[in-house]
């Protein structure tokens, strides 16, 4: 990576996102859907001595991400990194059989219409990039392969956010076929606690940056259009 690497994360005010912007060692956005939490976590990365800024950013608004997209293009003239981490729950547990069409809508325009939303405003700025990275946040949950093994066990089973980030894993697939000038990879970050899951999971925002920080900063001969936890790939 360059002297000055430029990134963007979003959700980046609070858990795994703040621990991403924290951890990175970058020029970093510190994307927010409440522009006063932004700053406020910002300020904290500097005084930590992160080179952190404020992004407003929600990503459901076609106009906040454009606005995004135009710091970027003001202050640097590309992005180097972007991390798509801002999801939501959703209402939780929600078998399918409890889902409603609104509770999937609106799920679906955070942790997948969202990240679409945001990442095609950015692809022109990253194109600018020699090292372009995108890690798109996902979850053991979503994989086919341990819902259907026996011996996995996942809790109560769940209509929206689980099958959200599914199509989430599909989608950066396809991104990374389109793109392979740049190095697209979904993180899972682990069962962390964070107010996603009422902060019932076992490990820390620390622990569960880890997977996107190190797919955030391959090497130009890392891999592309993979699903990673901090042991390796992870089955579809």
């Amino acid at each position: 990576m360059s002297e000055q690497t430029i990134a963007l994360v979003t959700g980046a005010n609070k858990g795994i996102g703040y621990e991403i912007a924290a951890g990175l060692g970058m020029t970093v956005g510190v994307g927010a859907r409440d522009a006063g939490r932004g700053e406020e976590a910002a300020a904290k990365l500097r005084a930590n001595g992160v080179d952190a800024f404020a992004v407003p950013l929600d990503v459901t608004d076609d106009e906040s991400v454009k606005a995004a997209a135009a710091l970027f293009e003001e202050r640097f003239g590309r992005l180097d990194v972007l991390v798509n981490n801002a999801a939501i729950a959703g209402v939780w547990p929600a078998a399918p059989s409890a889902a409603t069409p609104e509770s999937l809508r609106e799920v679906l325009e955070t942790n997948v219409v969202g990240v679409v939303r945001v990442t095609n405003a950015m692809l022109p700025l990253l194109a600018r990039s020699a090292r372009p990275r995108i890690v798109n946040q996902s979850s053991h949950l979503a994989s086919l392969t341990l819902q259907t093994t026996p011996e996995v066990e996942f809790g109560e089973v769940n209509g929206t956010y689980t099958p959200s980030k599914t199509f989430l894993n599909a989608l950066t697939v396809q991104y990374a076929k389109e793109l392979p000038h740049i190095k697209i990879n979904i993180a899972c970050p682990g069962y962390v606690a964070t107010d996603l899951n009422g902060f019932q999971g076992r490990d820390t925002p620390a622990d569960g940056a880890r997977i996107a920080i190190r797919l955030a900063t391959l090497p130009d001969d890392g891999p592309t259009g993979g699903l990673f936890d901090h042991d390796g790939p992870v089955p579809w």
